[in-house]
């Protein structure tokens, strides 16, 4: 029986493990996200993402050479987006995201808590969870967030009128609709959130929600539509200025 992606990611973890055990310079292997204490959430589309955790002064030896990776399967692309690490392709489709530290750079590294795939007995099994807590951005009231977003929505329906569409697109669409989820789940608190993300699993968090965000992503070509859309449902859920009010609905006419 073919496996399926969820166990051909597990077993590519597994597999290396064991190479850079035969190493013998290496600690440890930690999984991420899917791959690490959230296998619930293993599905079709996820990738790889883990640490591997060598012995003080291999480092620069793992990230030059990757033969300890290549050995498990064949990379057909790497890319060294970090100082610390890579994002690859395997030649069966398999893409993984790493970094390679060592133990010392571990307490500042941060990450959310992880699962011990491969370990050396030495190796304290305390380091899959992270010394620096990663510190999830919070604004600091409401009232902020909405002028904020209100402020983004006046900029970029200006910056449409001047002809400046790239930038009022990203200024409503981006800008803008990035605050009002924060605005969303101002008060929430829930264990599918990605503190790196905001946006990851919003979705499954708010299944009502696409077809607020089909009104609010109009796209390129209906900017104003989309800021006239997100004026209209926080006039409708929240206290709006006036003023700014007025003066977005009346440059997003059409």
């Amino acid at each position: 029986m073919t496996p399926t992606r969820p166990q051909q990611l597990l077993q590519r973890l597994d597999d290396i493990g064991r190479s850079i055990a035969a190493t013998h310079k290496a600690l440890a292997l930690i999984g991420l996200g899917s791959v690490g204490v959230e296998l619930d959430r293993l599905d079709d589309y996820s990738d790889l993402d883990f640490f591997v955790v060598v012995k003080d002064g291999y480092k620069p030896e793992f990230i030059a050479n990757l033969d300890w990776l290549s050995r498990v399967r064949p990379i057909s692309f790497a890319f060294k987006n970090t100082p610390d690490g890579y994002k690859v392709l395997f030649d069966d489709d398999l893409y993984a995201e790493f970094a390679v530290f060592e133990l010392h750079e571990l307490e500042q590294a941060t990450y959310t808590p992880g699962r011990i795939v491969w370990r050396e007995a030495s190796f304290d099994e305390q380091w899959r969870i992270p010394q620096k807590q990663p510190v999830p951005w919070k604004p600091e009231s409401r009232e902020w967030l909405i002028g904020e977003i209100v402020t983004c929505l006046y900029v970029g329906v200006c910056r449409l009128r001047r002809g400046e569409q790239l930038s009022a697109w990203r200024f409503v669409q981006v800008h803008a609709l990035t605050l009002l989820l924060e605005l969303i789940e101002y008060d929430q608190a829930d264990s599918t959130h990605d503190i790196f993300s905001k946006d990851r699993r919003f979705e499954q968090r708010h299944p009502e929600w696409p077809a607020h965000l089909r009104q609010f992503l109009q796209g390129y070509d209906r900017v104003a539509e989309s800021a006239q859309e997100m004026l209209l449902y926080l006039d409708e859920h929240y206290e709006v200025p006036s003023d700014l009010g007025r003066l977005i609905r009346a440059l997003s006419q059409t």
